[in-house]
């Protein structure tokens, strides 16, 4: 066991500061730099899918523990529980497997060894009484906290509340863009436009097309806010809040001249990076998008939100987000669509999108981008131009995608379309 317990500490130090500290899972991840490849991989899955199951697990361990766990007192103990409990009944690890990594995890920790006792019977009991409790929880309740169950079936209804909630018990698969129709590509099952499904299980830089430049890491329903331009081919593209890149991509392979704007100068390498793998070219610019000067055809704003269309791929956002984000995003996401509508010269579309399920990030942002903005007016999205799929339309003629739609789901976005007399 003491093979995997390097591993396991990382994953321990990612969920505790996920849960204790409310720091966002991606941020902590290069702590795991000094591991083996495989250590780090093995290390991010059992955290992932820790945080993914955490309300289920939470209500297995409390069958089976008097009272909570302190934190002052336990230390990691109740995260050394959850790790354990995700081993025996998610992961499948052999009962003695994972209970002796939970006894080493908390001997290592200086005060959750005087719990170690505790720890050692009470996964115990998991690996032998667990697995049926679990199986008959409301898992989707469970693994959905209060502020966004209450949202989701206000926003929309129950039942399309559960069916989110459902979603997100499953990992994100892999989606990629083509660079283009002919382009090389992995072994994959074609969704719509450029978009496909990977479906072999290599590391991505290993994927056939990779290296060449063929195609780029995007999720399916991420393409299409870039696709509601239109023929962009000789045309001038502002690309706004542009990283981590995949929207740059796709403009720049059909043809636009874009320049691509973003606050994070790191993350503007990343893009950077793949347009020199991919033999494109757009003009990067690291500015905050409330200070850029510029005009074009088109403007393409990914406003920063609340995130919530990808809990899929990022199992923590829950567990570090409250009902008070959303409106503190809209409120900033608003200044940038307003700066981006400046940009537009006269005939031109802006077309404003979120990776948020929130309709105030969305449907009520663009209704009130429209009472401010007198200039501009809404041009419906037609079922065609997603690819025949209309239940992706709102009735205003607006993109709104859920995680449970698409054979294997798809992030959930928002998008509009406006016009600039």
């Amino acid at each position: 066991m003491s093979e995997g317990l390097p591993a396991r500490k990382a994953a321990l130090a990612l969920v505790s500061s996920v849960l204790t500290r409310r720091k966002p899972l991606d941020g902590e991840l290069p702590q795991m730099k000094a591991l083996p490849a495989r250590d780090a991989a093995f290390a991010r899955a059992l955290a992932s899918q820790t945080l993914r199951h955490y309300g289920v697990l939470d209500a297995v361990l409390r069958k089976f523990l008097k009272k909570p766990l302190s934190p002052h007192k336990a230390g990691a103990a109740m995260e050394i529980l959850l790790l354990g409990a995700c081993e025996l009944l998610v992961l499948k690890t052999p009962a003695h497997a994972a209970v002796d990594a939970a006894n080493r995890l908390a001997q290592a920790d200086g005060k959750a060894v005087h719990f170690k006792p505790l720890v050692n019977a009470v996964l115990r009991k998991v690996a032998g009484e667990g697995a049926a409790i679990f199986s008959n929880l409301d898992r989707e309740r469970l693994c959905t906290p209060d502020w966004l169950w209450h949202r989701w079936s206000a926003q929309y209804d129950p039942q399309t509340a559960r069916q989110i909630a459902r979603a997100h018990q499953s990992e994100a698969p892999l989606d990629i863009a083509l660079r283009s129709a002919d382009a090389a590509h992995p072994e994959s099952a074609a969704l719509f436009g450029l978009a496909r499904r990977v479906t072999q299980g290599e590391r991505v830089e290993d994927l056939p097309g990779f290296a060449e430049g063929a195609w780029w890491v995007q999720d399916a329903a991420a393409t299409l806010p870039a696709t509601l331009l239109g023929d962009v081919k000789g045309k001038t593209v502002i690309d706004l809040c542009a990283a981590p890149g995949g929207k740059t991509l796709q403009l720049a392979a059909a043809g636009a001249k874009v320049t691509a704007i973003d606050l994070d100068a790191a993350r503007l390498a990343r893009v950077e990076a793949n347009l020199k793998r991919t033999g494109l070219s757009a003009t990067l610019v690291t500015s905050n998008a409330l200070d850029f000067d510029g005009r074009a055809d088109c403007v393409l704003v990914d406003a920063p939100c609340s995130a919530t269309g990808t809990i899929r791929r990022h199992p923590d956002l829950p567990w570090i987000k409250e009902a008070g984000d959303a409106l503190n995003m809209a409120v900033k996401a608003l200044e940038i669509l307003e700066a981006g509508a400046c940009m537009v010269n006269p005939g031109g579309l802006l077309v404003f999108a979120v990776c948020s399920l929130d309709r105030e990030e969305g449907e009520e942002q663009a209704r009130l981008f429209l009472d401010r903005n007198p200039e501009f007016t809404r041009v419906p999205i037609a079922a065609e131009e997603v690819f025949g799929h209309a239940e992706w339309l709102t009735p205003d003629g607006d993109l709104r995608t859920l995680p449970f739609q698409l054979e294997g789901g798809m992030d959930g976005f928002f998008a509009a379309r406006f016009k600039k007399a």
